[in-house]
C-alpha cells in the first residue's frame, strides 16, 4: 500500500487558487506530510485554469497534474470530509503508473 511519502518522488504540479477551501485543505495536508510540490495559481495564470478545464472537463480545482500528463482531483465532494488522503495515494499513484 503506498504512503504519502512514496508521492515525494513524483512530478506533480498542484493547481488551485487562494479562495479555494478544497485546495487549502489539500495543501495543509501536504504540509503536515512534508510534501512539497510547485503549486500553479489558476486566478493568477488564466492559461492555467484553461488547460485545466480543457484537459480534464472540469472547473472544480484543485487537481494534481502528475507526470506532466495525468489529472488527478485533490478533493473528493462525495465524501462527508470532501478529502481522504488514502484515496488520493492512490489515485496518484495509479495515475503515475500510466
Amino acid at each position: 500500500m503506498a504512503t504519502p511519502k512514496d508521492l515525494a518522488g513524483l512530478d506533480i504540479t498542484v493547481y488551485s487558487a487562494g479562495w479555494c477551501p478544497d485546495c487549502r485543505r489539500l495543501e495543509a495536508w501536504m504540509e503536515r506530510e512534508g510534501l512539497h510540490f510547485p503549486k500553479v495559481d489558476i486566478e493568477a495564470e488564466p492559461e492555467a485554469a484553461e488547460r485545466l478545464e480543457r484537459e480534464t472537463g472540469k472547473r472544480a480545482i484543485p487537481f494534481l497534474l502528475v507526470n506532466g500528463r495525468a489529472w488527478v482531483r485533490g478533493y473528493h465532494r462525495e465524501l462527508p470530509t470532501r478529502f481522504d488522503p488514502a484515496l488520493l495515494v492512490r489515485e496518484v499513484e495509479e495515475a503515475a503508473a500510466k
